[in-house]
This record gives C-alpha cells, sequence and structure tokens, in this order.
C-alpha cells in the first residue's frame, strides 16, 4: 500500500494526480483507466478542498492510501472536513432538463463517479472516506 498526506489546499491537487497516476502506471493500468481514475479523485479532492475545508474556514489535510487487490485498483481519500457525501450531489435527472433549468453544480461529481468502476462513501469517526475501485 502507498500513501500520500498533503494539506488541504488546491496547491496540492497537482501532488495528488501526480500519485494517482504514478500508482496506476506502476499497477500496469491502461492509460485511459488511469486518466478516468485521476478525473475521479481530482474532482472529489478539488470538492472536499473548496467545501469541506474553505468554505467551512477550517485547515486539513487529505489523506490518500493506494493499493492493488487482484484486479482492482482502490484509492481512499480520506479528509476531516464538513460532512460530504459525493453521492447526493450526482444528480443525472437534471441531465434531461434545459441548460437554463439545471441547478448549478453536480455535474463534474456525477460524471467522476461514472468514470469509475465503484465509488463508496462513508462518514467514520469524524472522516470523510472516498473509496474509487477501477478494475485493471
Amino acid at each position: 500500500m502507498k500513501t500520500l498526506t498533503v494539506p488541504g489546499t488546491l496547491e496540492a491537487l497537482d501532488e495528488i494526480g501526480e500519485f494517482v497516476m504514478d500508482f496506476g502506471q506502476g499497477a500496469g493500468l491502461e492509460k485511459k483507466k488511469i486518466y478516468r481514475l485521476r478525473l475521479a479523485v481530482d474532482e472529489i479532492s478539488t470538492n472536499v478542498i473548496l467545501h469541506g475545508y474553505k468554505e467551512a474556514g477550517i485547515d486539513g489535510k487529505l489523506t490518500f492510501e493506494a493499493e492493488e487487490t487482484g484486479e482492482d485498483i482502490t484509492i481512499r481519500l480520506f479528509d476531516t472536513g464538513v460532512e460530504y457525501d459525493p453521492n447526493e450531489k450526482a444528480n443525472p435527472e437534471s441531465l434531461n432538463k434545459p441548460l437554463e433549468e439545471r441547478p448549478i453544480g453536480g455535474l463534474g461529481v456525477f460524471l467522476s463517479i461514472q468514470s469509475v468502476d465503484k465509488f463508496l462513501y462513508e462518514r467514520k469517526d469524524g472522516k470523510n472516506i472516498h473509496t474509487f475501485v477501477v478494475r485493471k
């Protein structure tokens, strides 16, 4: 298992992206799947930073655990920000509405969750845990 801990700031996004890409390449994941995994992790990380920390006026860190188990690549994101379940923001129903009737936000979250094979969220012991799974 590989880990990374970074400050909960937008400046950390490049380092997070490199971590995801390096792990995916090392695990033999094809480029398209690495890109999709990075997209998902980047989008959720950005939301945690902006909404879980910055808007709440608190500082925090993001910790990542990456592991390869059988045919799966799993990355977990842990944060202590405001409780935030991306599944509640990912609303595909609004995609059928005209653009001017759609609510602002949520599309990036929806696309990121759709770009991985499995996405899970849980709140445990004061932490948000976001789990991204991609099959090889």
